[in-house]
């Protein structure tokens, strides 16, 4: 069956991941399946999302602007559930992005907000359609 099955974040700051990503995840509706000492797996839809360390690590800071990941999207429900996320996140660690255009800096037909944590990655938090 087609589908994404996983993605794995590799992460400088697992302690920072456990406290940025570990609140957004929680508040779309993801499930903490797995915690070690080098990572944590997330679930949601039969797909999971892992943060884990590297001692192969060439940055400490995530450049979303270089090949390779830009953005992670994650569906949010209701409209005003983005908006709590989006109120709420600068007091977890992230910080929103094209708040002159929020709700709408996807196009008029989208509803959604971005942020970015610390680290530098970014996440897009979107709105079912109405």
């Amino acid at each position: 069956m087609p589908g994404l099955h996983h993605v794995e974040l590799w992460i400088a700051d697992l302690e920072q991941a456990r406290t940025e990503w570990g609140w957004l995840l929680a508040r779309v509706g993801f499930a903490l399946d797995g915690d070690w000492s080098g990572g944590q797996t997330w679930t949601a839809g039969g797909a999971y999302l892992t943060f884990t360390t590297s001692p192969n690590l060439t940055s400490a800071v995530h450049d979303r602007r270089s090949p390779g990941l830009n953005h992670l999207a994650f569906k949010a429900g209701a409209r005003a559930a983005v908006d709590a996320i989006m109120a709420d996140a600068p007091e977890h660690g992230w910080r929103p992005l094209y708040q002159e255009r929020y709700p709408h800096a996807g196009g008029p037909d989208h509803y959604a907000g971005w942020l970015e944590n610390s680290a530098g990655f970014k996440a897009e938090i979107v709105a079912d359609a109405s």
